[in-house]
């Protein structure tokens, strides 16, 4: 387990810029020496890397055969397919928002196993043609807020995952569902190098309660922009919950399983103090060193362009408002 950290800034809210805040996970890690060389050499404007000359082939993703679902959709302007594949956060590659688009075509997606166990009653594997061809699969437009205080639009291409599930048929006993990153060092730098990947315990899991798991907007992601996912944004399936901080959409999923106790979460055993197991995206609860009362929506002008707008509970989902009836959502954040 990672040490206790302290962190290594105190803002108020004044002193916080938008660039600053995104980057203070960053200083968090450095704070306890797990930023790795190549970030430690790069400049302020190195989070731009949307600009950079760049001779690498781009991803050339597979077209899907998928219904618009409007209705799960918002009509906000979206965020350009090269900003979403170019600035995101997947530290197996890298803690820098570049690293995923850099270094992620390392990654093999296919073959692929994702594996659905634990209380079960018909454990199932899908592999890669599973995954697209197993359900109808749909196009809905989702807000994405990350806990850093930005955000996006994306238009994903999925499935809900409370199909898959009903496939596997959950036991009476399950109450929660644990999800795996794949963990293949060879192919993911920051697994190899505790440095390089931010000191993160990999592989990387997160979880949600099952009624959660099986609410109408959770989705399991296998495209976005009508294509197949890209690499860096957790190629071949990904999960996909709006109204919560993007860092429980976990990516590149290679098990789901349930369970009758809470799961464990990267975030939560890195630094529990800052991330919740829930971590539903709240402007009432700040992170303990910058406020989320507002985000830098990013679409088609500059990353630190001024569009900044107030953040809504849930992120704008207030129809998931149920599932937390009577919690205390300042104490289970």
């Amino acid at each position: 387990m990672p040490k206790p950290f302290k962190p290594s800034v105190h803002l108020t809210d004044n002193d916080v810029t938008d660039e600053r805040i995104y980057k203070d996970r960053r200083r968090l890690l450095k704070s306890m020496g797990f930023v790795g060389a190549s970030a430690l050499l790069s400049g302020p404007a190195r989070g731009i890397g949307w600009f950079d000359d760049d001779d690498k082939a781009p991803f050339n993703g597979k077209p899907l055969d998928f219904s618009k679902k409007p209705e799960f959709s918002t009509n906000a302007t979206q965020t350009p397919y090269e900003k979403v594949s170019s600035f995101n956060n997947f530290y197996e590659f890298g803690t820098d928002k570049d690293d995923p688009s850099k270094y992620a075509d390392k990654l093999t997606y296919d073959p692929w196993q994702l594996k659905i166990d634990g209380l079960v009653e018909k454990p199932i594997t899908l592999d890669y043609n599973d995954l697209l061809n197993t359900f109808a699969l749909e196009e809905r437009i989702y807000r994405l807020r990350c806990v850093e205080a930005w955000s996006m639009v994306i238009p994903w291409t999925g499935f809900e995952l409370a199909k898959l599930l009903k496939q596997a048929k959950p036991l009476s006993k399950a109450k929660y569902v644990a999800f795996e990153t794949l963990y293949r060092p060879d192919e993911m730098r920051g697994q190899r190098s505790r440095f390089v990947g931010g000191g993160v315990e990999y592989p990387y899991v997160e979880g949600l309660r099952l009624d959660e798991a099986m609410h109408p907007l959770t989705l399991m992601s296998v495209g976005l922009y009508g294509k197949t996912l890209p690499p860096q944004n957790g190629a071949p399936i990904r999960l996909v919950v709006p109204w919560k901080y993007g860092f429980k959409s976990i990516k590149s999923v290679v098990r789901i399983t349930l369970t009758d106790k809470e799961p464990p979460t990267t975030w939560n055993r890195l630094a529990a103090n800052e991330y919740g197991f829930y971590a539903n995206v709240n402007p009432e609860v700040d992170h303990p060193r910058w406020s989320q009362a507002s985000e830098r929506r990013i679409d088609t002008g500059g990353l630190f362009a001024r569009n900044r707008i107030d953040t809504k509970m849930f992120n704008g989902y207030q129809e998931v408002a149920p599932l937390y009836q009577d919690m205390n959502l300042s104490r289970f954040y």
